[in-house]
């Protein structure tokens, strides 16, 4: 991990430029401006949304302001979505900055979860990294490291500090000396199907025939189990 440190370090400091613009219904007291960030690929929409809701706050009643949540070119963007994969699905080939609309009205019940706050994400992230412990050191990495490991973990993300994430984060991302590598390497696939997503968590096995249409999909993503090895490729389980 030492003698990758320069690209982990690229990696982290990845941004993209970003123009936050309020939808334009429900502009109230006076116009309000867009707001820019440089916004890290590694973290998510919602540690942000502090900063974006208060530059816009001032444009609206205060009893117009409820749920913040944001669209690029109609479709909602998912909190628990990483900010990266979110800009890679939707708006790779768009011209930066990225315009993502920001919306405090008509919360969109049937395509996005409630994000109640930052607590939901950090559990939604705490999750996944446990989940990929599992399959890499079968828990026993996260289940060794106290209390403070997991929250120094969660607020290095949070706060941007890839020192302080690192210290952490080394631990799940290393294997013991006398085997060769990882028996099984977690991923995620994410396929863009029109304007819905299919999500895949764990590692993954697949299986010949398998169709996949977007109307046989719900407005939510469909949740599929899978699991992997280098050795034996891909098989999708049904």
């Amino acid at each position: 991990m030492t003698d990758d440190k320069d690209v982990l370090r690229d990696v982290w400091f990845g941004r993209i430029p970003t123009c936050f613009t309020l939808y334009q219904d429900e502009i109230t007291e006076r116009e309000a401006e867009p707001y820019y960030l440089l916004l890290p690929r590694v973290s998510y929409l919602t540690l942000v949304t502090d900063k974006v809701k208060k530059h816009f706050q001032k444009a609206l009643r205060q009893e117009d302001v409820s749920e913040i949540w944001f669209e690029y070119e109609g479709t909602p963007l998912k909190w628990h979505y990483p900010i990266g994969l979110l800009f890679d699905l939707l708006a790779s080939s768009s011209a930066l900055p990225w315009n993502i609309t920001v919306h405090f009205k008509s919360f969109p019940e049937k395509d996005l979860l409630h994000c109640p706050s930052k607590d939901a994400v950090e559990a939604h992230f705490m999750s996944c990294m446990k989940e990929a412990d599992a399959l890499k050191h079968k828990s026993q990495v996260i289940n060794e490291m106290q209390k403070k490991d997991h929250k120094q973990l969660w607020m290095g993300l949070q706060n941007d500090r890839f020192d302080q994430f690192w210290a952490i984060n080394r631990k799940l991302m290393e294997y013991p000396p006398e085997e060769n590598g990882f028996r099984y390497i977690p991923f995620r696939i994410y396929q863009k199907l029109g304007l819905s997503t299919l999500y895949y968590p764990g590692t993954m096995q697949t299986k010949v025939g398998l169709e996949l249409r977007e109307r046989d999909l719900p407005a939510s993503e469909r949740y599929l189990p899978a699991y992997a090895s280098p050795v034996l490729g891909i098989k999708w389980p049904v």
